[in-house]
């Protein structure tokens, strides 16, 4: 059976309309109850839309690029363009690249050389960051510098892509920040922290979806078991099954897996975790990785 064997995918169309009506009621209705529930239930929301806008940009629920794109315009994360966003992520597709420094947009790594010349204080921030809890903690605040920083060089260079992709993005938070505003019942500081707390979640995902490894198929992670952040993660806990297949529907992941589960844990070599449960056990005080990429010559 072909990836694409439907004209319109719709367990992922009644996922985003039930993300935006969690949304909806998370900002008011469930936050004039109880504001502790409408923040959970909004930051549940917000990770949930990254994850769609994840899925979307490989190709989902419909076969147009431009209906797919307006079902997850609006940035309800508030922070990252959604066209940046895609064009990163596909960058970072290119699995011979993964990890790479230079070449994977999404790599955590760094050039030794660079790692080398960075400043005491630097060097300790990104330590923190490469534990769990320093990555929730710190991770969606370094990334969106990041972004902002290597924006900044490209628009003031008159990179075009980027300028448009930065100008969408403030037509889409016009009516997000209108909704924040005027019907929200939750106060905008709260939102911020619940954009930050999408992000920081998203985070646990990101933490070790790649290793330093010799071989490209080696380098993509297999979490198993869990119910909650699998699904918040759209299944790309088994992130092997995705990059080998990645234009394959999140609803179709597991039971690929599951069929050929012996080959894919040979393909990447045994990278595999029995839960999130386990990540956080293991990683959440303690760095899993160095900054300085461990396979990578000196330039």
């Amino acid at each position: 059976m072909s990836e694409r064997s439907r004209e319109i995918e719709w367990p992922t169309l009644i996922l985003i309309a039930l993300c935006y009506l969690a949304w909806g009621l998370g900002t008011t209705a469930l936050a004039a109850l109880w504001l502790p529930l409408g923040f959970v239930v909004t930051v549940l929301a917000i990770t949930l839309h990254s994850s769609l806008q994840h899925e979307v940009l490989h190709g989902h629920p419909f076969r147009s690029r431009m209906l797919n794109e307006a079902l997850v315009f609006l940035p309800l994360g508030l922070c990252f363009p959604y066209g940046r966003f895609r064009d990163m992520h596909l960058a970072h597709h290119r699995d011979e690249h993964l990890t790479d420094p230079y070449d994977d947009p999404e790599s955590n790594y760094l050039d030794p050389v660079v790692w080398a010349r960075l400043p005491w204080a630097v060097q300790m921030l990104l330590r923190i960051n490469n534990s769990l809890a320093g990555r929730m903690l710190f991770g969606p605040a370094i990334s969106i510098a990041a972004l902002l920083r290597g924006d900044y060089r490209a628009l003031r260079d008159g990179d075009r892509a980027i300028m448009r992709d930065w100008a969408l993005h403030v037509i889409g938070l016009m009516p997000v920040l209108w909704w924040i505003a005027e019907i929200a019942a939750m106060p905008v500081w709260l939102y911020l922290a619940a954009a930050y707390g999408g992000f920081s979640i998203l985070k646990i995902r990101t933490f070790l979806e790649h290793r330093a490894h010799e071989l490209a198929r080696g380098r993509s992670v297999v979490v198993e078991g869990g119910a909650v952040l699998p699904f918040l993660f759209l299944n790309n806990n088994l992130h092997i099954v995705h990059h080998s297949k990645p234009n394959l529907a999140w609803y179709k992941l597991p039971a690929l897996y599951a069929a050929r589960r012996e080959e894919y844990l040979r393909r990447n070599d045994g990278y595999r975790f029995s839960s999130y449960g386990e990540v956080f056990r293991r990683y959440f005080l303690r760095a899993k990785d160095p900054v300085p990429h461990p396979l990578r010559p000196q330039r």
